[in-house]
């Protein structure tokens, strides 16, 4: 792999790589993964890369999957010691707060689909080449994804 190409094809990329990371990890941290990821790619030496874009999506996911992880740690941490009145109303609606609470509750595979099949239009064809996963891997996560988001959310088909 070289450099030059990796950077190249972030620029080029950049906002859908930021755009993609926030719908694994929100807005707020988004451009702090992808910055984690692109220097994960960029200090990878000696490494054939086929589809530079692809890796680099994968890269992303896989900073948003330790994203979560770390957070988890934290919040667990965290709840250990917090009193119950520190932890103030939040500004969402009750409808707001489900989606999000069941969208937060897919795996990062599954909301890595989710985003590039509703938010970019991508077909499962284009997803599995993004992510650098099969088709079929993409088909299964998504029918997964849509079930438990229909089971969450109380949705009648």
């Amino acid at each position: 792999m070289r450099v030059s190409d990796a950077a190249e094809c972030y620029e080029k990329h950049s906002d859908a790589l930021v755009r993609f990371a926030a719908s694994q990890v929100g807005w707020a941290d988004a451009d702090d993964v992808v910055s984690t990821a692109v220097v994960g790619v960029l200090s990878a030496r000696g490494r054939e890369v086929h589809d530079m874009r692809a890796y680099l999506y994968r890269a992303v996911a896989n900073a948003s999957a330790r994203h979560w992880r770390g957070a988890d740690r934290r919040r667990r941490r965290e709840e250990a010691f917090a009193l119950p009145e520190a932890l103030g109303p939040s500004s969402e609606t009750g409808t707001e707060l489900d989606v999000l609470a069941a969208l937060a509750d897919l795996s990062v595979q599954q909301r890595a689909v989710v985003h590039l099949t509703y938010w970019e239009d991508l077909t499962p064809t284009a997803v599995a080449q993004r992510l650098g996963v099969s088709d079929g891997t993409v088909r299964r996560q998504l029918a997964r994804a849509r079930q438990k988001l229909r089971t969450v959310l109380d949705v009648e088909r």
